[in-house]
């Protein structure tokens, strides 16, 4: 066993290189998958025609979240390949599969020219791409965690979500300059499909630089001992149920306020506010880019005050600011619309980088890839992808812009319990067995 081993430093040449093919491989996985929630109008029309556009967005939105289905099996199948095989391996087929899936969307042929087939090969694209997306997000905080520092694992971490935020402000960008500069006629015939080809070349580009690294430290001093996991999902269950379902319980709110803010907002601007698609974009953008920024800010911050008190600072001020965000966002106004949608965005970067090292931090090495994968797929099914579909339908139902609202509070209760019930892992070693599991305890490494 690795638990009185010590641990290993990486050099700063090393970990800039690893921060870079995390980043730039996990913006590439979350640009292909944003272009989707932000051309949702524009794919409604090609692929749900309707009468009634809220019928057409439902639709589009209930693909959105059948994609979210497939992202536990796709953790599972993933994770326990990380946990036998290694961290850089498995990135490496993740990015290839979501890249490929995304180029295919951009190839699809539309209702109106092959009928209801257009929509169910749609469906079995996204199904592909949620597939892939199960295995990135965990396996990409796991591979550079497990280079961090320990005292600065949230900041090192923290470039995750900036590429993710990243990825969805580029994804915006691109969503925003084609709908400013086509006509609805050029916009409806190709328009749409330009963000979904462009997956190809970037997919292979952080193919690329994935497959030039090394495998982490952590994962290859199990190797060397032979103590890789020869059935992680069964000692997974087994062992970290209660972690499991602590941690998932505050990732739950991740999942809600990060796609509340980078999805469905964008809709929202344009359905409550009365905004043009361009301008709704617009203001995405200017939250996305301010997001990104704020995330080192989060990493910082967790690493000084640790993980209990960056999950309780999360779950309070999302509960304090939800209702006047959606409130400023549902106003028409430009100015209060950005600001509404940053106040959301600075709940949801706390909630991210502490989440990204939580992923790591609460699992041991052996089961880490596959027991944080799970954990994040399901809270981000449950909760992240039924999140534009359950603000539609509440909206919908209630005939309130604010219903939505009120169930992101609910949540942020939800997420408070079960964050509060983990213990502190700032300062724990990754390296071995060491981890919270379900004993609840710190183990340090000598």
């Amino acid at each position: 066993m690795t638990n009185g081993t010590v641990e290993q430093r990486v050099s700063p040449a090393t970990l800039k290189k690893v921060i870079c093919a995390a980043a730039i491989g996990n913006f590439v996985e979350w640009f292909d998958f944003a272009v989707y929630g932000f051309l949702a109008t524009a794919i409604a029309q090609q692929f749900f025609p309707s009468g009634d556009a809220t019928t057409g967005l439902l639709k589009t939105f209930a693909v959105f979240a059948v994609a979210f289905a497939f992202r536990p099996l796709g953790g599972i199948v993933f994770g326990m390949l990380g946990d036998r095989i290694g961290r850089k391996r498995v990135l490496a087929m993740t990015i290839l599969l979501m890249a490929g899936a995304t180029t295919l969307i951009g190839l699809l042929p539309t209702y109106a020219a092959i009928g209801i087939a257009a929509p169910i090969m749609l469906t079995i694209i996204r199904c592909a791409q949620g597939f892939s997306a199960g295995g990135e997000y965990a396996g990409a905080c796991a591979y550079l965690m497990e280079h961090a520092p320990r005292t600065q694992r949230a900041s090192y971490g923290s470039f995750v979500p900036v590429s993710t935020f990243s990825a969805f402000a580029c994804a915006a960008v691109m969503a925003y300059a084609l709908d400013a500069s086509l006509s609805p006629e050029a916009m409806a015939s190709w328009g749409w499909r330009v963000p979904f080809l462009i997956a190809a070349p970037l997919g292979l580009v952080g193919l690329y630089l994935r497959w030039r690294l090394d495998e982490t430290p952590a994962f290859q001093a199990v190797t060397q001992e032979h103590d890789v996991a020869h059935s992680p999902l069964k000692e997974t269950l087994r062992s970290h149920g209660r972690a499991i379902l602590c941690l998932g319980a505050f990732v739950s709110l991740t999942a809600l306020s990060f796609y509340m803010f980078t999805t469905y907002f964008a809709t929202y601007l344009q359905v409550a506010g009365g905004l043009s698609r361009a301008t709704a974009l617009l203001i995405s953008v200017i939250a996305l880019v301010f997001a990104a920024l704020m995330c080192p800010v989060a990493g910082a911050f967790s690493d000084k005050v640790g993980r209990r008190m960056t999950v309780l600072t999360t779950g309070v001020l999302l509960i304090v600011v939800v209702y006047p965000s959606f409130l400023m966002a549902s106003s028409g106004s430009f100015a209060a619309s950005v600001v509404g949608v940053m106040l959301l965005a600075i709940g949801a970067v706390l909630s991210g980088v502490v989440t990204a090292a939580l992923l790591s931090e609460t699992f041991p090495t052996r089961t880490r890839y596959t027991a944080s994968a799970i954990t994040y797929n399901l809270a981000y099914t449950i909760f992240g992808g039924t999140a534009p579909l359950m603000a539609t339908w509440l909206i919908g139902v209630t005939g309130s812009n604010l219903s939505p609202a009120f169930y992101l509070v609910a949540v942020s209760v939800l997420a408070l319990a079960g964050g509060l019930a983990l213990p502190e892992t700032s300062k724990i070693s990754l390296h071995g067995d060491e981890g919270v599991g379900d004993e609840g305890h710190r183990a340090v490494a000598i």
